[in-house]
């Protein structure tokens, strides 16, 4: 699959929202032997990027490094921790685009895979600042904006985890991708599908993109970050204003309704904060690569926790579940 399945749906925005086709789609669906009650299946994103990373921000990158060239943008100004997978994404991807990348660094727990992800940040020819905190980066931001102008260009500034409207079109068409794995009898359609939410944009736009294609497909939000409003209220403004930027680009189609109480959104399993390891996670991470799967304990490795127990406690009921492995490490 080379074109996008929104421009399909919605062709009169393939001009005003282009598309740069990142991975190989689509990603693969198979079932799970995990021990749960419920019938458990996952969507594995692991694979997704033809580049130097995997995963979901992969996804986000397809719509923003697209926005960025309409922008007339040579640099993209964003920030993540110091383990960022999404501004290492960022900086390898934009880089084969011709497109610079700028970091903003928040301190994050250091344990293996941050000293590893630093060294990859650093020969990523991403320009590195280490703001520290949130604080420090919100005092930061208007000075490394003006020093990323570029020959009167402005960078393109973007949220943690790429999470905008344009990059939460990166699930919106994710979403449509599984419908149609649905409707070609790949797997049922899910009653839940369960995913980590680091900084919004994977859960607001699986939210609209499966009332968009038509599943009743409930998001299940497992939070791993907790320097973010990241409550049900805030998803679901970020798929209105996903929703509406389609709108403004020329898609037309009915309203979709979406509300808070359409979407779960847990905190319960963060443990002490972002990037901190969690005993539920460790024994998760260690169910899941005996299957084959493999996660990591800042995000994934959390929300199959979640998972587990609610499967334990018989929140699903009888309904099919979908875990979405959003991690994409490399070599």
């Amino acid at each position: 699959m080379t074109g996008a399945l929104l421009h399909a749906r919605f062709p009169e925005v393939a001009d005003t929202l282009p598309f740069l086709r990142l991975g190989t789609a689509p990603t693969p669906v198979r079932r799970c032997d995990l021990g749960t009650a419920a019938e458990l299946w996952c969507k594995d994103e692991s694979g997704y990027g033809d580049g130097g990373w995997g995963g979901n921000k992969v996804r986000k990158l397809e719509w923003l490094l697209p926005e960025a060239r309409r922008r007339g943008a040579r640099t993209i100004l964003t920030v993540g921790g110091t383990g960022t997978n999404w501004g290492l994404a960022t900086a390898l991807y934009g880089r084969a685009h011709g497109i610079d990348t700028a970091l903003a660094l928040l301190d994050q727990p250091v344990d293996d895979h941050v000293r590893a992800q630093l060294r990859r940040l650093e020969n990523s020819g991403a320009t590195l600042y280490y703001t520290h905190s949130k604080p420090r980066t919100i005092l930061a931001a208007p000075w490394l904006y003006l020093r990323r102008i570029r020959g009167g260009r402005r960078p393109y500034f973007l949220p943690a985890g790429g999470s905008s409207p344009v990059g939460a079109l990166g699930y919106v068409e994710a979403a449509c991708e599984l419908a149609a794995q649905v409707a070609a009898g790949e797997l049922p359609e899910p009653g839940y599908l369960v995913t980590a939410v680091g900084s919004g944009g994977t859960a607001a736009g699986l939210a609209l993109g499966l009332r968009l294609a038509g599943l009743r497909t409930r998001v299940v939000g497992v939070v791993v970050n907790d320097t973010l409003p990241l409550d049900a209220k805030h998803i679901v403004r970020l798929a209105e204003r996903t929703e509406r930027l389609l709108r403004t680009r020329g898609a037309r189609f009915a309203p979709t309704g979406l509300r808070p109480e359409d979407i779960m959104m847990t905190t319960d399993w963060l443990g002490p904060g972002y990037g901190h390891t969690t005993p539920a996670a460790q024994d998760a991470e260690q169910r899941a690569e005996a299957s084959g799967l493999r996660l990591e304990t800042v995000y994934t490795a959390k929300a199959l926790a979640a998972l587990l127990a609610m499967d334990g406690a018989g929140d699903f009921g009888a309904e099919p579940v979908l875990f979405l492995n959003t991690y994409g490490p490399r070599p």
